[in-house]
Parts: structure tokens; C-alpha cells; sequence
């Protein structure tokens, strides 16, 4: 039996943004030393290659917790039972596209080798920086609070995190109160209005230089598990007809009513009422074939201007949504 399928998740790793720490392989000796518990999830492939099964659960929660303690200094993390267990290295790629949004200019790309010294001391005056007073509000932020972590250990940001479930919320406030770094950094809120986004959320002379959100993909719990189908069976090689679920994921974080060109319609037209509060909205699109009527939303709000920032994980394209007025 193969397992070649368990090298997947590591080649599409390739092509993240410059400044993700997680692009290449796993250090996995490196990981075990600050986690332990990830080593009874060691196995090796078919090339003698360190890695885990990707389609165990916990193997990817125990890997999550080595990533989050080696990079990102995070000593408790942990999500109940069922909820979505994200892929760490895309969602840093979020964050970083989002970093160059905010602060264009602020990073000065390696031209020639003839530089590269004075680019690595402009690159440490820039870490120091850029590390300031931006505020993100995170839409979904979801039990495990990964944005709201990643943005502010690498860049210094404060949160708003805002969630439609009270599980989720109560989750990620402990995250943040068990890990000092995070105190007093990163503030929940219950949108107790599933119809709504911003409304109840943001206050009324509130601002956040931008907001993120990982909306919903899927329109039915039916079209979910189809796509998971789908990628399973072309991961192992064969038919899957057993949903595994090895990421988790609760229904109002896999889907909505209509999909993710519903929810972002709404999240655009929303907008326009927020648009003194937040000097870009941002969300991600999986789906290509809904730009053309999200542009077209766009021009109805009379958005200044809108942009999309593609991102590529090796196999897997993907892209940002950006907007402001």
C-alpha cells in the first residue's frame, strides 16, 4: 500500500510568500524538540522523508501545536472536538499578503547578490518597524484563532476576533488568556446576528486598518463532503467513499446558505454602511468564477478601488479579494 499520498501536503508548500516561515519542508527534528508528543506521528515515505499521515486528525492537531510552539512562541493551543484544525502555513500567507497591503513599501525585494548584506540589515530595521499599532478585525475567527496569532506575533497587530458561535468564542478566548504574548492583544466578540457581518461588531467610531475573513466555501453540508470527496480520492489514488474529515470543520465554517459568493455579495454590501471604519475589507475567494459578479458588486457600492492578490501554494491557487472606498 502506498503512501504517497502523505507527501502531498508537503510539496504544496512551494511557493509561498517571502517572508512565510514555513516554506520548504517540515524541520520535523526541530519540531519534536520543542513538542515531544509529535514524534508518536513520525513515519517515513516511500524516500525515507520524515513526515505524518496527513488524513489523521490528530497527527495534524500535534503538528499544528509544534508549529505554533517552535515559530510563533504559542505554549497552549488546542480546539474541541470536531472544529476546524487549519493548515498553518496558507493562513500565514494571509496575513503576510495582508502585512504588504497595509504597509506598501514598507519591504524592499533582493535585486543582485551585491546586496544582499544591506538588505538583511534593511529587512531587520524593517521587522522592527513595522511591528506597529495596526488593528485587524478577523470575521470568523473561528475556535482555533489562528489570523489573530499569526498577526500579531509576526507583526505586532492587535485583534478583533468575531465568531456566530459561542463555542468558537469561548475557545479562543482561552487560547489568548493562556498564552501571555496574546493578552490583552486580542478581544472575541459574539455576532449574535447570523445575517449580519459588521453590524454588532464593529462600534459605531471604531476604526481597524483592515479586516480578514476565511468565508465559508461550500453552500451545503452535501457540497462539502462532495469536495472532500474529491480531493481525497485524487490524494490516494483511488475512490474515497468515507468522508474524513482530517481538518475538522463545523457546519457554519464549511458552509452557508448559497456559498462563498453569497456570503461575500453580503460582506461587500455591508461594507459600504462600515466604510469610515476600516481602511481595506479583505476576504478570500476560492473560487475563480466568482470574481466577475464580486467586481461587479463592487462597482454597484462605488468601491475607490478593488484588487486581487493571488496566492499559490504549489498545486493549490488562490487569491485575496481586497477593497476600500
Amino acid at each position: 500500500k502506498s503512501s504517497i499520498p502523505y507527501l502531498c501536503p508537503m510539496i504544496e508548500r512551494n511557493e509561498l510568500h517571502k517572508r512565510n516561515k514555513h516554506n520548504g519542508q517540515y524541520n520535523f527534528p526541530v519540531l519534536i524538540e520543542h513538542y515531544p508528543l509529535l514524534k508518536r506521528f513520525i513515519l517515513l515515505n516511500p524516500y525515507g522523508i520524515q513526515t505524518i499521515n496527513f488524513h489523521n486528525a490528530q497527527a495534524v492537531k500535534a503538528l499544528n501545536k509544534a508549529l505554533l510552539l517552535s515559530y510563533y512562541g504559542i505554549r497552549y493551543w488546542d480546539i474541541p472536538k470536531n472544529y476546524l484544525c487549519p493548515p498553518i502555513p496558507g493562513r500565514a500567507d494571509y496575513i503576510h499578503y495582508i502585512a504588504d497591503l497595509i504597509d506598501p513599501g514598507k519591504y524592499i525585494e533582493e535585486k543582485n547578490n551585491e546586496k544582499e548584506d544591506k538588505q538583511k540589515l534593511i529587512d531587520n530595521q524593517v521587522s522592527q518597524e513595522i511591528k506597529q499599532q495596526r488593528r485587524c478585525l478577523d470575521i470568523g475567527v473561528g475556535a482555533n484563532c489562528i489570523y489573530p496569532i499569526i498577526g500579531q506575533t509576526e507583526y505586532g497587530w492587535t485583534f478583533v476576533g468575531s465568531d456566530i458561535d459561542p463555542v468558537a468564542i469561548g475557545n479562543a478566548k482561552k487560547i489568548v488568556t493562556s498564552n501571555p504574548i496574546l493578552a490583552h492583544k486580542i478581544e472575541l466578540r459574539l455576532q449574535t446576528n447570523k445575517s449580519k457581518i459588521f453590524e454588532g461588531i464593529i462600534a459605531t467610531n471604531e476604526y481597524f486598518d483592515v479586516s480578514i475573513c476565511n468565508p465559508p466555501f461550500h453552500s451545503s453540508k452535501e457540497e462539502a463532503e462532495t469536495g472532500t470527496f474529491r480531493k481525497l480520492s485524487s490524494l490516494k489514488g483511488k475512490r474515497v467513499t468515507k468522508v474524513e474529515l482530517n481538518f475538522g470543520g463545523k457546519s457554519n465554517e464549511l458552509w452557508c446558505d448559497g456559498g462563498e459568493l453569497h456570503f461575500i455579495l453580503n460582506m461587500i454590501d455591508e461594507s459600504q454602511k462600515y466604510k469610515k471604519n476600516c481602511g481595506w475589507f479583505t476576504c478570500l475567494v476560492s473560487k475563480e468564477k466568482n470574481l466577475d459578479k464580486l467586481y461587479a458588486k463592487l462597482r454597484v457600492v462605488n468601491a475607490s478601488e478593488y484588487i486581487i492578490i493571488p496566492m499559490h501554494q504549489g498545486t493549490k491557487n488562490s487569491r485575496i479579494l481586497a477593497w476600500r472606498f
